[in-house]
């Protein structure tokens, strides 16, 4: 039985309480996770660990956005397509305007989230952007144990688009190949007999990740994910997303799981 594990954005920007965008609980997510992670070393057979890597620069970062007072906005202020269109929320480099103006466009036509401003988290290099301890430790220590490296994959580095899902931006850039599908981590993924599910945050990333590589599997195969429900937490204010996620995934097929329970 081929096992994977999927950790997404186990990163100190969310996982430690002076992280920039602390999701509650998920420092002690970490430690869960960790544990099982130690345990299950020889039963693991590949890992594959997601990281928000954020520019500076980011349409969903407050830098990005100036009212008429030349404010830019506190976190998590809504941006809708009224607010650009109008000129409410003005994009604080004119050259971005239309550009901005076709994404939240672009998040209405396609039924995503409207543009949240998170605050500046997971920018490239910072220590925000690096994976929590001990989680850390025991990805090495299984690196070294089972001589296999873990399969990182970066997203959210294009400016001009979110990207919650792993697997594809909300509104994918076609001159930007890392904003497209990523079907090569789909195929890997497929070809599990049973994918562990496990990060940060439930609500958003967690769940658009794996909505989608549900939905390029196809319904057959979404039985073979399995949520470690107590290695995953929401972000404030945004729990009903996370518990519409899983509702709707465990109706599709997908098991819940502790991490302390399971192939005890």
């Amino acid at each position: 039985m081929k096992i994977h594990l999927l950790i997404i954005d186990p990163q100190q920007d969310f996982c430690d309480p002076n992280g920039s965008l602390y999701v509650q609980g998920a420092d002690q997510d970490i430690n869960r996770l960790s544990a099982m992670v130690d345990r299950l070393r020889g039963k693991i057979d590949d890992i594959h660990v997601t990281l928000d890597s954020h520019n500076e620069v980011d349409i969903a970062h407050p830098i990005f956005w100036v009212d008429s007072s030349g404010k830019h906005p506190d976190p998590f202020t809504i941006i809708s397509e009224d607010d650009v269109v109008n000129g409410i929320w003005q994009t604080t480099s004119p050259a971005c305007r239309q550009r901005a103006v076709d994404y939240v466009k672009a998040l209405t036509t396609g039924a995503r989230y409207p543009l949240c401003i998170w605050p500046t988290h997971c920018v490239i290099g910072t220590e925000g952007w690096t994976i929590q301890q001990p989680l850390a430790d025991s990805l090495s220590s299984w690196c070294r144990d089972r001589f296999k490296k873990v399969d990182f994959v970066t997203k959210g580095s294009n400016i001009f688009t979110e990207h919650y899902s792993a697997v594809q931006a909300d509104v994918p850039d076609p001159s930007d190949p890392t904003t497209m599908m990523n079907t090569d981590l789909c195929t890997v993924l497929s070809n599990a007999d049973v994918i562990l599910i496990s990060g940060q945050a439930l609500s958003h990333c967690v769940a658009n990740t794996v909505r989608d590589v549900a939905n390029y599997f196809g319904e057959e195969n979404i039985k073979k994910f399995i949520l470690l429900e107590d290695t995953s937490s929401n972000v404030g204010g945004f729990e009903n997303l996370g518990e519409d996620f899983v509702k709707e995934m465990i109706g599709r097929g997908m098991q819940v799981a502790k991490s302390d329970e399971y192939l005890v």
